[in-house]
């Protein structure tokens, strides 16, 4: 299952950033178009605007008295021709100027500017175009302009952007530029492509990397949760076992008394409690792990008197000492107050001083504390005993977690006590900790905010 999410994990991510990324670079290339195009259009624009003013210089030389041996249209000034870019200085007007950095007018765009005149034929506007266009396609480019109004636009089928004004005179000037001057974004996006390759790539060895970290929890969670299952079917199958062993046992001999087959009735008794202790500190578990999530708790905290808690604790498990030969000491400071459940605090109370009973070991010593330190009530307590090997140290407060056998044999446990104290703890804001050494023996410290 894990490997599924993990797969589930790394296809969304990846996805996701395919779908980002190719947004993101498809902009970049309409935006790169839109302005290619428009540059297109503004060369064009130039070099129509450039051959008007050779026109305009043109006529006024002549009219100045220049010689030459063009012959006009006296009539019809526009009709003459734009001259040659390569003039003496005489004529006014320059041509788009190239270079400079960003003084400069942008990338050069190759374009060929014709005249359409009032009879119908058309001429190249000045003899140093910066194109030329091949006979046929001009002549089809021509008809499709001629009676068309002023602006731009693409001729698709003939592969050629244009640009048309007419002058007050009526004579036309239109402007041609291939169409492959606005492509530039044909390179970047196979560039952008690449790009988007390898970034895939990179986010794909991160995302392994990530969904394993970010997963980790999740198996974590997972295999405990499962350990958990099994640890609990292990502790209920020996309590049914026995059960259905007596049943079987007093079923195999119907004749015989309830007084006569005391010993299986009992047995099943003591085991059925087993049971209800068993199921009720799942329940237990169950309900910390539920209200752990709550963002409102189902119960308000009431204010509880600490002291008085451990102190009639302590009165009840002096006999459970006297029994089993241990010396019990307590240091309870009075009046230490925290919020909470009363319940959960007995529970957490009883656990530890059962646990301390049970570890002491035989002529054992246990010692209770509870004192206020730093906004805090810090209960303490220690047994005597056999060390808790520090493997096993980290891991008291597991489920079902229980060391060597000669720690637990006998004790009639599962495991779940010291669990259910570490949840009880963090339920009211505090910490619990644990230490253990040959020479001091083990100690639980439970940390909690006081009222």
């Amino acid at each position: 299952m894990l490997k599924k999410l993990r797969i589930k994990f790394i296809a969304l991510n990846m996805a996701t950033v395919a779908v980002v990324l190719a947004v993101i670079f498809s902009a970049i290339c309409v935006i790169n178009y839109q302005q290619s195009v428009a540059s297109v259009h503004e060369a064009m624009s130039n070099a129509i605007a450039f051959t008007e003013s050779k026109s305009r210089a043109l006529t006024d030389g002549d009219t100045q008295g220049q010689e030459g041996a063009r012959e006009q249209d006296a009539g019809d000034p526009d009709e003459q021709a734009d001259g040659d870019w390569k003039d003496d200085g005489a004529r006014h007007g320059t041509p788009p100027q190239i270079g400079g950095g960003p003084a400069g007018s942008g990338p050069h765009v190759p374009v060929a500017v014709y005249r359409i005149l009032k009879s119908g034929s058309y001429e190249l506007a000045g003899s140093a175009a910066s194109a030329s266009i091949a006979d046929d396609v001009l002549e089809k480019a021509i008809s499709q302009l001629a009676n068309a109004p002023d602006g731009s636009g693409e001729l698709s089928e003939l592969g050629l952007f244009y640009e048309k004004r007419t002058s007050d005179t009526g004579i036309a000037r239109v402007a041609f530029a291939d169409v492959s001057s606005a492509n530039g974004w044909q390179t970047l996006a196979l560039t952008l492509a690449g790009v988007g390759v390898v970034a895939l790539a990179v986010f794909f060895v991160i995302s392994v990397f990530f969904s394993r970290w970010a997963l980790r929890p999740v198996k974590r969670a997972w295999e405990q949760q499962r350990q958990f299952v099994a640890d609990a079917s292990h502790e209920l199958k020996t309590p049914l076992t026995v059960i259905l062993a007596n049943t079987s046992i007093l079923m195999s001999h119907p004749e015989r008394t309830i007084a006569s087959q005391s010993q299986w009735v009992e047995s099943t008794q003591a085991e059925g409690e087993r049971m209800q202790g068993l199921v009720a500190d799942l329940l237990l578990l169950a309900r910390l792990d539920a209200e752990e999530t709550d963002i409102v708790k189902s119960k308000p905290k009431e204010r509880i008197d600490l002291s008085n808690l451990v102190e009639g604790e302590l009165l009840q498990f002096e006999s459970v000492a006297f029994e089993r030969a241990i010396e019990l000491e307590s240091n309870v400071d009075e009046g230490i107050a925290v919020l909470g459940s009363i319940e959960r605090l007995r529970r957490l109370v009883t656990t530890l001083l059962d646990n301390a009973c049970k570890y002491a070991g035989d002529n054992g010593k246990a010692r209770v504390e509870l004192h206020a330190q730093n906004g805090n009530a810090c209960l303490v307590v220690h047994n005597t005993g056999s060390l808790i090997p520090a493997e096993d140290l980290q891991h008291v407060f597991d489920r079902f977690y229980r060391a060597d056998k000669a720690r637990t044999s006998g004790a009639g446990g599962f495991g779940l006590g010291l669990s259910i104290a570490k949840e009880v703890v963090e339920e009211h804001g505090g910490t619990i900790t644990a230490k253990s050494s040959d020479e001091e023996g083990t100690t639980f410290t439970a940390t909690l905010p006081t009222a």
